[in-house]
């Protein structure tokens, strides 16, 4: 399989200057894999392209997505970038750090992405629950705003600098994650289940529970298989609540007092 740099992935982002200024440090550092999801304008834009001053290639090849899900899909380590770990347990690294773990999937023949939010409000909880790692980079407190192209670019930069140094060391052994797409499978599946059996209670908290599971399972770095074993779990489980509750309906239909 042939590797492939990391994508850069833009969550609805506002302005397409804003979108060929990243095009723009991508080209210069070597990443060409750009996805847009629901930028605010529509896609495409010309002034991206006026802005990227000829790096057009990350432009005319964009691929534009309704969901983050659909876009990080066919990825399996997905980095989030943010000025601050938004209530979760995720890993926290800096860019030098995130690229290490990026560049071993590289080398491993496997799909990789950096996640960026839009320039508005950066990127919501339930999109960093999405992610298996955090990238933070370690910016003054007094001001740790970063437009969208300098957040693209200080990253951007730190993976070409390991593309001349050699692998870096292994921060994972046995079989390759699972892609994004299996494991967002596995959390429909246990979220329907765990719906069925009452567990999101009291309602106003589901969202939160839901994104703790979600980011429980990401820091775990799932293989296939072990996602084909743990919705085997689940359904097991589910099976057999549906002949408990069956004994029970029995039961009440034998002796309806």
């Amino acid at each position: 399989m042939k590797s492939q740099a990391p994508c850069v992935i833009l969550n609805e982002p506002q302005l397409a200057e804003n979108i060929g200024a990243v095009a723009r440090v991508m080209a210069n550092f070597g990443l060409e894999n750009l996805r847009l999801v629901r930028p605010r304008d529509g896609w495409p834009q010309d002034r991206a392209w006026a802005s990227a001053s000829g790096a057009d290639w990350p432009l005319d090849g964009a691929k534009v997505f309704d969901r983050l899900e659909d876009a990080i899909a066919d990825l399996q380590l997905v980095l989030a970038t943010t000025a601050r770990p938004r209530e979760t347990l995720l890993p926290v690294l800096t860019p030098r750090e995130g690229v290490a773990r990026l560049t071993h999937v590289y080398n491993e023949g496997w799909a990789s992405g950096m996640l960026f939010g839009g320039e508005r409000a950066g990127l919501e909880t339930a999109d960093v629950a999405l992610c298996q790692a955090i990238v933070t980079v370690p910016v003054d407190p007094r001001f740790h705003s970063l437009n969208l192209a300098q957040a693209v670019a200080i990253n951007a930069y730190e993976w070409r600098l390991t593309q001349d140094a050699g692998p870096p060391p292994s921060f994972r052994e046995g079989p390759p994650p699972a892609e994004q797409a299996s494991v967002h499978g596995f959390y429909a599946q246990l979220e329907s289940e765990l719906d069925a059996a009452g567990f999101f209670h009291p309602p106003e908290k589901r969202a939160s529970m839901e994104r703790n599971l979600r980011v429980a399972f990401g820091r775990a770095q799932l293989s296939e298989q072990e996602v084909r074993t743990l919705r085997g779990v689940v359904t097991a489980l589910s099976k057999g609540r549906g002949r408990v509750l069956a004994k029970l309906a029995a039961r009440r239909k034998d002796d309806p007092t």
